[in-house]
């Protein structure tokens, strides 16, 4: 090796540091505040009808002292959204609840519907970020994790805001006028899911008139659960939990890891889900937030989505 050649790999070294560090100042410092608002719009509903403006929002992970976040969130109201999905995720601490009350109080009156994630049952715990690469993180309950409060969120949720709980339940909404009927489950990444009680109930649910809209609402977008909902009717699936990788590489149409095992193409953003003769539109949520022990987005920006319903072809 010439006496160059030390010289010239350590530069590259430096390099390649450099980049590193930058990258995680941008992850770190900048990204995981660039809020941003997808816009998509889906035709699934009967001829003749009146648009309708879906506002989807997902794993806000919220601790209190997270203010720039929650009044980003509180802001949405002036998208005048006619129906808000949450798909989970809302609480990233214990005091978490109180955040949240500042990012959604504006949305009162507007109809809602949700379902769990389990940061809705058990506070977030530190974990190697590097074990997401090998596969989904365990869904199994430990001994040592932290509940909170979910009688008090689910008290906010439904009963002050108003909003439908969907945990392995249905129920109709009145939206500006429109009946939507809507189904989901709880936390499938932990097994929470009970897609066997369903049926019934949507039996229960529905009547002759088969021009009313059903969506499906879930946290984690697990195979199973997305072929059960197209066979159960939805005509529309919402779901959260990925993150949308949460660090990707910037330009990649596909995430490095979803934590489930929905394809790494459709960890974000509007899909299609087909299930033998029916396809269905899929908008999966990269979220609001984060784990307050893995604060970084990088190449996926913190998003909620904003979904205008109109009348198909």
């Amino acid at each position: 090796m010439t006496p160059r050649a030390p010289r010239t790999a350590l530069t590259a070294l430096g390099a390649v540091g450099a980049v590193g560090v930058a990258a995680a100042i941008w992850g770190i410092a900048i990204e995981r505040y660039l809020f941003t608002v997808r816009f998509h719009e889906v035709p699934i509903l009967p001829a003749g009808s009146v648009p309708l403006r879906v506002l989807h929002l997902s794993d806000a992970h919220m601790a209190p002292w997270q203010r720039r976040k929650q009044r980003w969130m509180a802001a949405l109201v002036d998208l005048e959204p006619d129906l808000v999905i949450n798909t989970g995720d809302n609480i990233g601490h214990e005091h978490g609840l109180r955040g949240l009350r500042a990012a959604f109080d504006p949305l009162r009156g507007i109809p809602g519907a949700f379902v769990h994630g389990s940061n809705d049952h058990i506070a977030p715990s530190p974990r190697n970020p590097f074990k997401y690469l090998v596969g989904p993180s365990t869904g199994r309950v430990k001994s040592q994790e932290e509940p909170l409060d979910t009688e008090a969120l689910d008290g906010y949720l439904a009963d002050e805001l108003g909003w439908v709980d969907l945990n392995n339940s249905v129920g109709s909404l009145d939206v500006a006028g429109r009946r939507i009927d809507a189904f989901g489950v709880s936390d499938a990444h932990r097994g929470w899911d009970r897609l066997d009680v369903l049926p019934e109930l949507i039996d229960g649910l529905r009547d002759e008139d088969s021009t009313v809209p059903m969506i499906g609402v879930t946290h984690a977008p697990y195979r199973r659960v997305l072929d059960d909902f197209v066979d159960l009717g939805a005509d529309m699936i919402f779901a959260g939990h990925t993150h949308g990788g949460q660090v990707r590489i910037p330009g990649s149409p596909a995430a490095l890891v979803a934590n489930c095992d929905i394809p790494l193409r459709q960890a974000r953003g509007l899909s299609e889900w087909t299930r033998l003769d029916r396809t269905v539109p899929l908008n999966v949520s990269a979220g609001l937030g984060h784990s307050i022990y893995a604060p970084v987005r990088f190449a996926c920006r913190p998003e909620a989505s904003l979904i205008t319903l109109t009348a198909a072809g």
